[in-house]
């Protein structure tokens, strides 16, 4: 408990400490670097308007997470609002895998196939295409390979030949980036703003730092999400109920349940909410995104609890694999893993002969690097440094987990350590409403740009007590400092705490603004208990 030590500050301080985070500066959205700059744009928007213009038959090939799903939406509210008849597949999970494959171009007939947040590996695909006199156009913002595709043209920002200046963009903004420049090849009056709340769902969904041209965007998108007119924004609106939506309303409950379509069914489900033409659709397609979500949580935890007997506090790396797992959560088990074990980890779901899984990385490990060493044993795999995807044989599991935690070894310890991002110890007589206003300033708050967590230090608990209808929340209220008078109230959701022994909490803390029936408060938040 002693190790924890943070700053003392007030409003001042704090102020110049979160404007640091930014250089001072804030990225405007006329900042955002012309589509033009990314390689093979130019090319890819020049093929695509050629084929927009001639009539030929395009197909749009995308993915099932969020990005994919967003991607796939903005380019089919593009193609419709200009009149053209472009075909979409967003391959199934369990029957396609990842991505436009040999099995999915079996039942694609199309001049010009284009992809979005995916195909960078694609290499079979681009060979197929190339055979069967198809162009094939590429965009993506997954890490290469050292080989890349044989196609027309592949647009995506992290290529060694690029040069677009912004390289953490997602799927979604390298598409948008691309209907760009389709648009002025065909001079069509198509306002690209307009997608701006799509793009912020998609940012946040998939963990792009929240800094430079994507907060722009985010904070623009959230902006405009308030009073948009787009049916499925309305039912986000009424489903939220706040004045003012945050980043975290996107990652904590929206992100989730259109993820939820692709993880257990078909991600076309997200696709029609957030392309629906009016508000029964979109309420319709919401409320099955639900039931979804509701069975996702009930198979996760269920899931969790069995890949958690799987971990040996040897590994530095943590590979968890079961028959029958459900293949569409292993992502949200490796995440948990990671949390409870804070180390990196890769849950695999067996069939018969054959392992697909995800990998969740953490702190500064490269979970990319460390898997893309055991390529022997792989038959497929692709990601970032945080997150990735791979498929092998049952038989290699155990010498891949063996040889990926050899190889983990060599790795420098201090990038397994979870750096504490606590910014300081906020005075109790700062914690008002204007100290909620600074905070506002700088949202959107996530990647690269954490809400401030602040650190309470032998606070003297005054009382505990359980709420929610299964008693699974705790509310404490604390006394910061031994010669103030007033208390503070945390909760601290999911989570069942006792009175400790010498009645002491050493715990970060979050200020946030919370609104109920149209009543606002100021809501503290337990982070971590030390």
């Amino acid at each position: 408990m002693s190790r924890v030590e943070a700053p003392l500050l007030d409003k001042t301080t704090l102020f110049q400490m979160l404007e640091r985070r930014f250089g001072g500066k804030f990225s405007k959205l006329s900042d955002i670097p012309h589509p033009s700059l990314l390689h093979d744009a130019q090319k890819a928007a020049k093929r695509l308007a050629d084929a927009v213009r001639t009539k030929e038959r395009i197909t749009l090939v995308g993915d099932y997470d969020v990005d994919g799903v967003t991607s796939t939406s903005i380019c089919v509210l593009f193609f419709r609002e200009i009149g053209y008849p472009l075909q979409t597949v967003i391959p199934n999970r369990f029957k396609d895998g990842y991505g436009v494959s040999p099995k999915v171009l079996e039942r694609i007939d199309a001049d010009v196939v284009f992809t979005v947040d995916n195909g960078i590996t694609a290499i079979e695909a681009a060979d197929i295409c190339k055979n069967r006199d198809i162009d094939l156009i590429i965009t993506d913002h997954h890490t290469p390979s050292k080989v890349l595709p044989d196609a027309y043209a592949i647009v995506n920002p992290k290529l060694d030949v690029c040069s677009y200046p912004f390289k953490d963009i997602c799927g979604a903004q390298v598409a948008w980036l691309l209907l760009g420049l389709i648009k002025k090849e065909l001079h069509v009056d198509v306002d690209m703003m307009q997608y701006l709340e799509l793009l912020a769902l998609a940012i946040v969904a998939d963990v792009m730092p929240l800094v430079g041209i994507n907060r722009a965007i985010v904070q623009g998108g959230l902006k405009q999400m308030m009073k948009s007119k787009r049916a499925s924004s309305v039912i986000i609106r009424e489903y939220i109920n706040k004045s003012r939506l945050s980043s975290e309303d996107i990652g904590f409950q929206i992100a989730p349940r259109l993820n939820a379509a692709g993880r257990l069914e078909d991600a076309s489900l997200a696709m029609e909410f957030l392309t629906a033409r009016d508000e029964d659709e979109a309420f319709e397609k919401f409320e099955l995104l639900n039931k979804l979500n509701d069975l996702r949580k009930t198979t996760e935890a269920e899931t969790t609890e069995i890949a958690s007997l799987h971990v040996s506090s040897n590994d530095k790396i943590i590979v968890a694999y079961g028959e029958g797992w459900h293949e569409g959560v292993v992502g949200i088990i490796a995440s948990r893993l990671v949390g409870q074990f804070n180390r990196p980890a890769i849950v695999l779901s067996c069939d018969g002969e054959n392992a697909k899984g995800s990998a969740r990385s953490l702190a500064n490990v490269d979970i990319y690097k460390l898997i893309s060493t055991q390529k022997k044993y792989l038959q497929k795999f692709g990601g970032h440094k945080m997150a990735a995807g791979l498929s092998l044989h049952v038989k290699d599991i155990e010498a891949f987990k063996k040889e990926i935690n050899e190889e983990a070894q060599k790795l420098d310890p201090d990038d397994f350590i979870l750096k504490e991002d606590i910014i300081g110890v906020i005075q109790s007589s700062c914690i008002d409403f204007e100290l909620l206003d600074i905070l506002e300033k700088f949202e959107p708050y996530g990647e690269a740009n954490p809400r401030p967590r602040f650190l309470v230090k032998d606070a003297e608990v005054l009382g505990i007590k359980l709420f929610g209808a299964d008693h699974s929340h705790s509310r404490v209220n604390l006394r910061f400092f031994q010669h103030e008078r007033q208390s503070h109230e945390l909760l601290a959701f999911r989570e069942v705490l006792s009175m400790p022994e010498d009645r002491k909490l050493t715990c970060s803390y979050t200020v946030n603004k919370n609104e109920f029936n149209g009543r606002v408060s100021i809501q503290l938040m337990i982070e971590r208990i030390y």
